[in-house]
C-alpha cells in the first residue's frame, strides 16, 4: 500500500445499503461528503443500492437530501459498479462499467461506513472490512452486532450494572407457533407497551400498543422489518435524553453535553416523521436543561455503556429520565444520524466540537487504529 504520508489519505464514504434506513443513510452521507476537508482527504463516494449492488456514486450532497415524505434519496444502482481488488493484501478499488475494461481508483486508507440498520450497522460490513484488512470508522464487529440487536444490548448493559426497561422478545417462529403464549408474555409487561423491530432503527416499524387489542397488529408491523420483535415496557411521562460519546485519541471515551427531545401534537413518541421531516411539534433542547447531578449521571452512564459493549470511535446513548428521578438506558447507537441537524453532531457542537472537526476526528481515529485483533 502507498504510504498515507506521501499523499492525502483516501477515504471511501460508503452509504445506502439494503436496510429500511437506506434513505437516512444517504442523507447522512450527503452531510459528511459536504463536510470532509478535500484539501486533507481524497474522497471516494460508494453507494450500496437497495439490491446490494456497490456503485461509484456522484457524491453530490444536494442529490442526497430529503425533499419530502414522498421524495427520499436513494443510491443510483445503475452507476458503474465498484469493488475491492481481489488480490491478497490489497485495499485497491476497481471500477467496472459496461463495454469498458476495469479501471483502478487506487488504494483506500480508511472507510467511513455511514450505514444504518442491518447489513451495515450490525457488524456484517465491519466483518468484511476486517477480513480485507481495511481500516474503518466506528465500532467493530461485536460492538456493532450487540448494539444493533436491542434484546442482546439489554443483556450486556444489564450485566454491566446499567438499568434498562423490562422487555421480552417474540420471534416470527414463536408468533406463528404460539401466539397466545406471546400475548401472555406481553401482558406481564403491562399496557401500554412498545413493539419494535429488534434490529431496526429510525423508529421504522415501531408501534405504541395501548392495549391487548392492538398487540397483534403491532407485532405484525414490526415483523415486516425484522423476524425478531422486542416488546418493551412504556416509560410513562419520561423525558427523552441523549448523550454523545467520542473516543479520545488515547482510546478513552469522552462525552458531550446531553440533549433532550420534546414531542408534542399528534406524535406519541419520537417516530420517523418527528425525526426527519419538517415538523413543528418536535423541540430539541441542546444542551438539555437538567440538574447538574443528572447531567453528570447521564454522561457517566454513556461512557459506561460505550465501554460495556466495546465501542470504538463514536456512539449515541439514549436515556429515559423517569418521573421518580431514575435514569434508564434506552439504547446505544454505534452509527447515529450524522446530518448537521442530527442530535449527535449538535450535542458535540454545543460541547465545542463543530461538524467538520468531528468528521476529521473520526477519520484520524480510524487511521490510527490497527487492523486485526485489538
Amino acid at each position: 500500500m502507498t504510504e498515507p504520508s506521501r499523499r492525502k489519505p483516501r477515504v471511501a464514504v460508503v452509504f445506502g445499503g439494503r436496510s429500511s434506513e437506506h434513505a437516512i443513510s444517504c442523507v447522512t452521507a450527503g452531510s459528511v461528503l459536504a463536510a470532509i476537508d478535500r484539501d486533507a482527504y481524497d474522497v471516494v463516494p460508494i453507494g450500496i443500492a437497495t439490491d446490494g449492488r456497490w456503485v461509484l456514486e456522484s457524491g453530490d450532497p444536494e442529490r442526497l437530501r430529503i425533499e419530502g415524505p414522498d421524495r427520499l434519496p436513494e443510491v443510483d444502482g445503475d452507476r458503474a459498479t465498484i469493488a475491492l481488488a481481489p488480490e491478497a493484501a490489497s485495499t485497491g478499488l476497481v471500477v467496472t462499467e459496461p463495454a469498458q475494461p476495469p479501471r483502478t481508483l487506487g488504494e483506500v486508507d480508511v472507510v467511513f461506513p455511514l450505514l444504518h440498520g442491518p447489513w451495515g450497522e450490525d457488524g456484517t460490513i465491519q466483518g468484511m472490512f476486517e477480513m480485507a484488512g481495511v481500516r474503518y470508522v466506528g465500532a467493530g464487529v461485536l460492538a456493532s452486532a450487540v448494539s444493533m440487536d436491542k434484546a442482546y444490548m439489554k443483556v450486556v448493559l444489564a450485566a454491566a450494572g446499567l438499568p434498562v426497561l423490562p422487555s421480552t422478545t417474540v420471534t416470527a417462529r414463536q408468533w406463528a407457533a404460539d401466539p397466545a403464549g406471546c400475548r401472555d408474555r406481553a401482558a406481564t409487561l403491562g399496557y401500554p407497551l412498545f413493539a419494535k423491530p429488534a434490529r431496526g432503527g429510525s423508529s421504522i416499524g415501531i408501534s405504541k400498543v395501548h392495549d391487548a387489542g392492538e398487540l397483534d397488529e403491532a407485532v405484525e408491523e414490526a415483523l415486516r422489518y425484522d423476524p425478531k420483535v422486542l416488546l418493551e415496557t412504556y416509560a410513562a411521562d419520561a423525558r427523552e435524553v441523549e448523550c454523545g460519546v467520542l473516543e479520545a485519541l488515547d482510546g478513552t471515551p469522552e462525552t458531550s453535553l446531553p440533549a433532550e427531545i420534546r414531542i408534542s401534537g399528534e406524535h406519541e413518541f419520537y417516530d420517523f416523521a418527528a425525526k426527519y421531516l419538517p415538523e413543528e411539534h418536535t423541540e430539541l433542547d441542546v444542551p438539555a436543561v437538567l440538574p447538574d447531578d443528572v447531567t453528570a449521571r447521564v454522561r457517566e452512564m454513556s461512557a459506561q455503556a460505550f465501554e460495556a459493549v466495546g465501542c470504538e470511535g463514536l456512539a449515541r446513548v439514549d436515556f429515559f429520565l423517569l418521573p421518580d428521578g431514575r435514569v434508564v438506558v434506552n439504547e446505544i447507537n454505534t452509527m447515529p444520524g450524522f446530518t448537521p441537524t442530527s442530535m449527535y453532531p449538535r450535542m458535540w457542537a454545543a460541547s465545542g466540537v463543530d461538524y467538520p472537526a468531528l468528521v476529521d476526528r473520526l477519520l484520524q481515529l480510524a487511521l490510527r487504529r490497527e487492523t486485526g485483533l485489538r
